[in-house]
């Protein structure tokens, strides 16, 4: 029958699939054994992907309606790339949003209906021959992603229609296939029925954004592969049940060979049997199965072989089996048998340059980087994912949720407040076909992959009959797996969609009151520690709560990786941007930038902090030995080799590696053995133990770092060395504006105009480029902006800026000459601030800042002492907590040790400016030029905080974009006595803890002292 296409489908909830292939599983399948053993290319499909001739149209109205017609001529059409998004190779615009609907404030207008006016379309063409080895076969075209509706023709006949951004479609194309060339012609539209169900927090793009191939089949297909791999309770016995569904019946004396191969390539089991229907279902069954998990991703190979009624071998399939058994125990989700932990992030599929658009290469980056940061889970925030990622999923051994791509955000939450009087698809009947096809096509594409434990139903659109459909049928199709749906959490009468609690942004005080009241199911929290910018503060108090609960199962931060895009700024000049940069309205602006890592795929600062608190392995050291807690489910600690050393202020003294036995889920405890002539000299210790990989994997090499625990003390009491060679008597000269103090090879000037130091020169060079001054205030993090923290806090902005001194007093003594500088604040007249410089005989200077608590004032961001010195001081060793930048409550994951870094790069990379560079814990830093001449920066009694940077806290806070801010002119320093923390339950509204706050009712003083290099 001859369908004509209408653009009505667009926005009729009935069409969204026409002439659509039923979905199936992603397997492979080749026409010998050895092709496909060694896994080469499929010869059965050829590759569209490239250059197609493209149109583009702002709207249905504008686009050329007969492309498709054969003797239409598209040859001088623009080129476009695909797989590639339409907006991110010159057409239209990237538009960024959250939660409201892209056209919001454009269009009046309720689902299903869409926009007219702007509904950009995309015009494809692709000319092909098909190729020999297809000639005469049944052939079929398969779109692995197309955002957001499509049609499809083929040298002028209409072939399909299609919706659901992120599963395949597939269409027959044999009756329209010609000798020599086609014309293939594709249609793409941005807006559709489906994009009310396509409401994610991601850029809106639109075009064919994933892989195009055309495929054949041999003369008998399997059509559709389900393997369950299950094990009996006692994990001894597994039985592979395997279902196949050929393309057509076959003769009775058609033959299938299975076999099932280790992964050593010892061969399992294998069997022979006759094929008579379409459709057979078997069981093969063995004892002692190697299981499958995170830990040890153990895979089975399976062949299956179907041979015609003369013996020959017409097709190959190899799939990985791995036997793991999921289940709810006693209101505990088990992996083999025992409670499962999720270490998870929400992974968006994104590339800087391309959008959605990723290739192998990113995803091997990113699980390789997951697996090295004791990531074990990920969640496919909000739609399904290429297959490929669950291939690596499988092999590496991640856990994964897989995610319908279902999300109505902007159908029930209207900024922040739940409105759902014309949520979609709720208990609306008319949704409910287009809503179960999207979970029908993720399921039969992606059932036979071990890693996935759990289905989700989708995400944030609210709860009602249609999604408790899908839960049903997830249920029924697939009981090796749970099910999951946050959603439930606003609407309590459809609790029972999904299998576990699950929240966002809960507070671990909220989430402990679940716990504790006798709850039904286990929790996980699908998102948590919104990590914007500088964020991820306050991550332990989350994960502490894994030892307190049984229920309590982990979490996903959100998420993984910024979805900043590259472009060009007014000079040519690429930056990162996000959303507005390219004239997005409207746009949730910079909401975008919520990843673990950057946009160019490089590891932030705050992974430091997960690793640690993700580390399956934890190790509490004491000055004795170390004891050991292995997390683990299924490892001995012997798998691992483990280390202990022990560094004096900093530098190594000693390092060993034992073999350490310590069975899965238990703990030990490890004896130092010293040598004697260690821990006698005064000074600080640490002591760090660490795990490292006794072996190399597919994902990092023979000895690396997989967990570490310090423990730092002292001998003797702290001193701070003055160097006596150079000490020289001090000569004062009071001037009528200026105190000069001198020595040898030294001066510093203190002003009383200015009220402060004014220059610092050491063998004649100066150090001050801007004179030290108190400070209060930093730039604003993200999260700071979230919970308005200029509007909470700014007075503390205003006083870092006119402040006044009132007061100078000199004191002089034999051994040093000691300034005082005391300053009004304009935000109290009460408030009593003060900054004391002691000048001793060798030139080096102490500096005291003091801060006397008053009533009445906002929290403190910051308590400082900060001032420039000239750029070529751009070298930096620290002795500190580090490497990577630590905050007091993202410090966990910082070590005790001496490390480098130049200025410049110890500004993070966050999209948009904003505090960064901080280290806790500082005991002295060397600030230096390339010559090593400079300063060293020293606590005096407690360790301080301190920043270097190109810039001040006020050029940061206004500043967007990194490419806002000035070229370097001076090395900024801040020495604080400490800094709030930076917070992370959320970026809308969650406070920093108390405890990581200062109380502008509290006295602080902190001291550090200045010496030349």
């Amino acid at each position: 029958m001859t369908i004509t296409p209408s653009i009505n489908w667009l926005s009729d909830l009935n069409v969204f699939a026409v002439n659509r292939v039923p979905a199936h599983s992603d397997h492979f399948y080749y026409e010998t054994i050895s092709e496909a053993k060694n896994k080469e290319p499929m010869k059965m499909h050829y590759d569209l992907n490239g250059n197609w001739k493209f149109h583009y149209a702002d709207n249905p109205n504008l686009r050329p309606k007969e492309f498709y017609e054969v003797d239409f001529d598209c040859r001088s059409w623009d080129n476009i790339k695909v797989p590639g998004h339409i907006q991110l190779q010159g057409y239209g615009q990237p538009q960024y949003v959250n939660t409201m609907y892209p056209w919001d404030g454009h269009n009046d207008i309720r689902p299903p209906e869409i926009p007219n006016d702007h509904n950009p379309v995309g015009s494809y063409v692709k000319y092909f021959t098909v190729p020999e080895n297809m000639v005469e076969k049944p052939v079929f075209i398969s779109f692995q992603g197309v955002e957001s509706a499509f049609y499809v023709w083929l040298n002028g006949e209409f072939v399909g229609y299609s919706e659901d951004s992120f599963t395949p479609a597939e269409f027959e194309l044999t009756p329209f296939i010609k000798e020599g060339e086609n014309k293939l012609s594709v249609e793409v539209y941005q807006r559709s029925t489906g994009s009310w169900l396509e409401d994610q927090d991601f850029w809106r793009f639109s075009g064919i954004f994933r892989d195009v191939y055309l495929y054949t089949v041999p003369e008998y297909h399997v059509r559709d592969l389900h393997l369950k791999a299950e094990l009996d309770e006692s994990l001894k016995v597994g039985t592979l049940n395997v279902n196949i569904d050929l393309l057509e019946a076959v003769p009775t004396n058609t033959k299938l060979v299975i076999e099932l191969y280790d992964a050593e390539n010892g061969i399992v089991l294998t069997e022979n049997m006759n094929l008579s229907e379409s459709t057979h279902s078997f069981s093969l069954t063995f004892n002692e199965p190697k299981l499958w998990s995170a830990e040890n991703p153990y895979l089975y190979k399976l062949y299956l072989q179907v041979y015609n009624s003369a013996g020959e071998l017409v097709e190959v399939i190899p799939q990985s089996v791995g036997f793991r058994r999921f289940e709810l125990v006693d209101k505990v989700m088990k992996i083999n048998g025992e409670r499962i932990v999720f270490k998870g992030v929400n992974r968006h599929e994104f590339n800087n340059r391309t959008g959605r658009t990723i290739t192998k290469e990113d995803m091997l980056w990113d699980i390789k980087t997951l697996k090295q940061h004791n990531i074990n889970a990920v969640r496919t925030s909000h739609y399904p994912n290429q297959s490929l990622w669950y291939e690596l999923c499988d092999e590496y051994g991640i856990y994964v949720i897989d995610e319908m791509n279902l999300e109505t955000h902007g159908s029930w939450q209207k900024m922040g407040a739940v409105e759902p009087s014309w949520n979609i698809p709720g208990n609306k009947p008319e949704w409910h076909d287009i809503v179960m096809d999207r979970a029908v096509s993720m399921f039969e594409r992606d059932k036979n992959h071990p890693s996935i434990v759990i289905w989700s139903c989708g995400n944030e659109s609210y709860a009602g009959e249609v999604i408790l459909s899908v839960s049903k049928y997830f249920k029924k199709v697939d009981q090796s797996r749970l099910v999951h749906y946050e959603g439930v959490f606003h609407n309590r009468d459809y609790d029972e969609i999904s299998d576990m609690e699950s929240r966002m942004y809960a507070k671990p005080v909220d989430i402990e009151k679940f716990l504790n009241e006798n709850p039904t199911k286990p929790y996980i929290s699908c998102e948590y520690m919104h990590a914007m910018g500088n964020s991820l503060g306050g991550m332990n108090k989350y994960t502490d709560l894994e030892r307190k609960y049984q229920m309590y199962q982990g979490g996903f931060i959100w998420d993984y990786i910024d979805q900043s895009l590259l472009k060009k700024d007014r000079y040519g000049n690429e930056y990162l941007a996000y959303g507005g940069d390219f004239g997005d309205r409207p746009t949730d602006y910079g909401f975008c930038t919520n990843g673990i890592v950057y946009a160019n795929r490089e590891v932030s600062p705050k992974m430091q902090e997960v690793k640690f608190l993700y580390q399956n392995i934890k190790l509490y050291p004491d000055r004795a030995g170390v004891r050991i807690v292995n997390d683990n489910l299924f490892t001995n600690t012997s798998d691992y080799t483990f280390e202990y050393a022990l560094y004096r202020e900093g530098v190594e003294v000693y390092r060993t590696s034992i073999n350490v036995e310590i069975a899965p889920l238990r703990e030990g405890k490890v004896e130092f053995d010293w040598p004697s002539a260690v821990m006698v000299l005064p000074g600080e210790y640490s002591i760090q133990t660490s795990f490292h990989l006794k072996n190399q994997t597919v994902w990092a090499d023979a000895g690396y770092e997989i967990a570490f625990g310090q423990f730092i003390f002292r001998v003797g009491k702290k001193t701070v060395s003055i160097q006596h060679n150079k000490a020289s008597a001090l000569h004062v000269v009071y001037g009528d504006v200026n105190i000069g103090v001198h020595g040898r090879e030294f001066s510093a000037i203190f002003s009383k105009q200015v009220g402060s130091l004014i220059s610092l020169k050491y063998a004649g060079k100066e150090i001050i480029e801007m004179p030290p001054a108190p400070l209060f205030w930093r730039a604003t993090t993200d999260n700071d902006r979230g919970f308005s923290q200029t509007y909470h806090s700014g007075a503390w902005l205003t006083a870092s800026l006119a402040r006044k001194c009132v007061g100078v007093d000199i004191q002089e003594e034999a051994d040093f000459v000691r300034v005082s500088f005391s300053y009004k604040l304009p935000i109290h007249s009460e408030v009593e601030v003060g900054v004391e410089y002691t000048v001793l005989r060798d030139g080096s200077v102490k500096v005291k800042s003091v801060y006397r608590g008053t009533e009445g004032l906002p929290q403190m961001p910051i308590h400082a002492v900060s001032f420039k010195v000239p750029a070529d001081y751009d070298q930096l060793v620290w002795y500190a907590m580090g490497p990577e930048e630590n905050y007091s409550d993202r410090s966990e994951g910082a070590k005790l040790g001496i490390f480098t870094k130049k200025v410049k790069d110890n500004l993070s990379g966050y999209v948009m400016p904003q505090e960064s560079g901080n280290h806790t814990g500082v005991r002295w830093v060397r600030l230096t030029n390339n010559e090593g001449i400079g300063i060293k920066i020293s606590s005096v009694t407690d360790p301080v905080e301190c920043n270097f940077s190109p810039y001040t806290a006020f050029e940061l806070e206004n500043a967007q974009h990194i490419y806002e801010l000035p070229p370097a002119h001076y090395t900024v320093v801040t020495v604080a006595g400490k800094q709030m923390g930076v917070g992370g339950d959320d970026s809308w509204g969650a406070p920093v803890y108390d405890e990581h706050l200062l109380k502008a009712n509290e006295d602080k003083e902190f001291e550090f002292i200045i010496q030349p290099i």
